[in-house]
């Protein structure tokens, strides 16, 4: 039996299927790219399974099937005014990230296409991953929106990846395959497209018959060995969105134009 539950307009669907609770991100137009909104309806999905002990499971994805979640939407960019803000939003991302990653239950995400920015930020705070062959990941934003991601989420990069390949990513803004991500160890299965819903099942029954104090435990003590290490980094954050380049790619990339870097 399935329960629809409280979300974020029609970009967010909640819903409680058995001890599963489910998240889809459903902007498929704009390849489910985030909105404040949807960040909201995911700490309130967070904030839904703390509150029900029958919830054993959160399972994370995309509508659609072109995307698990192409990042932030970039326009929401184009009301930053300052470094400040970027700090705070940095802040923010940090935040909700650590909130996903520090659910008392097993989390899964199961991507099929892009999982680009905040989309790999989101799958990499998740517990274990399901992809389908033609995935993408990365976080291409030297190349088209010129800001920078928190000393956070690095360090939750640099966990799954290692830093050299951390690195990589960053710097040439390039995506991995799923072959790669799956030999870096970031994925725990994939398969083929028309598979991902037996794959995730499967693995989401497995998981409600295991000690679900046990599960927490090995999340948890994760969780807090990455956190232990996370430096101050705000002068890094707000001389980034503090930045012309950051301004120009934001502008550029609305108008869908390649933006000219000045290091200024």
């Amino acid at each position: 039996m399935t329960d629809t539950g409280e979300d974020a307009g029609d970009t967010l669907r909640i819903e409680r299927d058995g001890a599963v609770l489910r998240v889809t991100f459903n902007r498929p137009a704009r390849r489910n790219a985030m909105t404040w909104a949807m960040y909201d309806g995911l700490m309130d999905a967070c904030t839904r399974v703390e509150d029900d002990p029958e919830i054993r499971v959160l399972v994370l994805r995309g509508a659609g099937g072109e995307a698990f979640v192409a990042g932030t939407d970039i326009e929401q960019f184009g009301e930053f005014v300052g470094g400040a803000a970027g700090v705070e939003y940095e802040r923010r991302m940090s935040s909700m990230l650590d909130r996903l990653a520090g659910v008392r239950v097993p989390t899964v995400a199961v991507v099929t296409g892009y999982c680009i920015g905040a989309g790999l930020a989101l799958a990499a705070s998740c517990d274990l991953r399901i992809a389908s062959h033609g995935s993408r990941f990365g976080v291409p934003i030297a190349r088209t929106v010129g800001n920078c991601l928190s000393a956070a989420t690095v360090a939750l990069l640099v966990d799954h990846l290692g830093p050299g390949r951390t690195l990589d990513l960053l710097l040439r803004a390039r995506l991995l395959d799923t072959d790669e991500a799956a030999a870096a160890g970031f994925l725990t299965e994939v398969c083929a497209q028309d598979e991902v819903d037996a794959t995730a099942n499967a693995l989401v029954e497995r998981l409600l018959g295991h000690a679900p104090l046990t599960m927490w435990a090995a999340k948890e003590a994760v969780r807090r060995i990455r956190m232990a290490r996370v430096p101050d980094d705000s002068d890094l954050i707000h001389r980034v969105y503090d930045s012309a380049d950051f301004r120009a790619g934001v502008r550029a990339f609305v108008a869908k134009e390649r933006p000219t870097w000045t290091g200024r």
